[in-house]
């Protein structure tokens, strides 16, 4: 009998000696529901995107939040070629691609020189790289215009390359700058002693620890690149090379607005950076806080 007591009494004991679950304090309450509010507030609009794009025609005017009917065929019937679409989505594809990796074969060299060498004019230089940041492509539209139109690229995928990798390229040589020059030199020296070359120091020791630093300026040119559009609306002519934030701007028309397929390309365009950004967040935000904490 004793024995069979014995078990029914340490549970008990167990029981009394397990400290009270602590409520967590109001403040911790209040940061959490207001964290939650704005979050909720942000995503009102991309769920009034996709209720709108599966909304009927006839219900375009009607109150109801919601639907009767779900018009699946509005997404599936906006990829037939009269609409362009999937022309468009590969077009941005090839743009934000292509100005993504332009961008970093050539900021990454340059952040890395800079960082290593204290040469005369370092200062100076990297000066007129942060410069070009007041100059907004609004701005200068009418110069681009006319020299792309001089070198015969207006209206091609290489012309959009070029002029959102050159927009871009001083964010992206700002940030490796300050990466590769928190990183301590004494690492690349040990892997020298140890029989690596110059690049194979670069390639094998600093560049792997500078991967959040080169992840963030990747992750922000091609958002950059993908958003852009008042360059691609004025060097775009034809249908064969519009991307796709400009085909976005033909759903609207003069009189008219295709409201179920321009919220449609416009959930469309949002997949590739929502699958980007949550493949790579966690280096994004490494590369963000970077030096913040000593």
């Amino acid at each position: 009998m004793a024995a069979e007591t014995l078990p029914a009494r340490s549970a008990t004991a167990v029981r009394r000696t397990r400290p009270p679950r602590r409520l967590p304090p109001v403040k911790t309450v209040i940061i959490a529901a207001a964290a939650y509010a704005i979050a909720v507030i942000f995503l009102l609009p991309y769920v009034e995107m996709v209720i709108t794009a599966l909304r009927p025609q006839r219900e375009l005017l009607e109150r109801n939040y919601l639907p009767h009917h779900f018009a699946w065929s509005n997404l599936t019937g906006m990829w037939g070629s009269g609409f362009g679409n999937t022309t468009s989505l590969r077009i941005s594809l090839e743009v934000a691609g292509g100005a993504t990796i332009l961008v970093l074969l050539v900021a990454m060299p340059a952040a890395y020189y800079t960082a290593r060498n204290r040469f005369r004019g370092r200062g100076l230089f990297l000066l007129v790289v942060l410069v070009t940041q007041m100059l907004q492509p609004t701005a200068l539209i009418v110069g681009i215009y006319k020299e792309f139109l001089g070198f015969h690229l207006v209206n091609t995928v290489w012309a959009l390359i070029l002029i959102n990798a050159g927009f871009n390229m001083a964010f992206a040589v700002w940030i490796l700058n300050a990466y590769f020059g928190s990183i301590p030199v004494e690492l690349e020296e040990a892997a020298m002693v140890d029989g690596s070359g110059r690049l194979g120091a670069m390639f094998r020791v600093t560049l792997p620890l500078a991967m959040p630093g080169v992840v963030t300026a990747l992750i922000f040119t091609f958002i950059a690149a993908w958003n852009e559009f008042i360059v691609a609306l004025t060097l775009t002519t034809g249908s064969a090379v519009m991307p796709l934030t400009v085909r976005l701007d033909s759903f609207i028309g003069q009189y008219t607005v295709d409201w179920q397929h321009l919220f449609g390309a416009s959930v469309v365009a949002t997949i590739p950076v929502l699958i980007l950004f949550a493949l790579i967040e966690g280096r994004v935000v490494g590369g963000l806080t970077a030096g913040s904490i000593k």
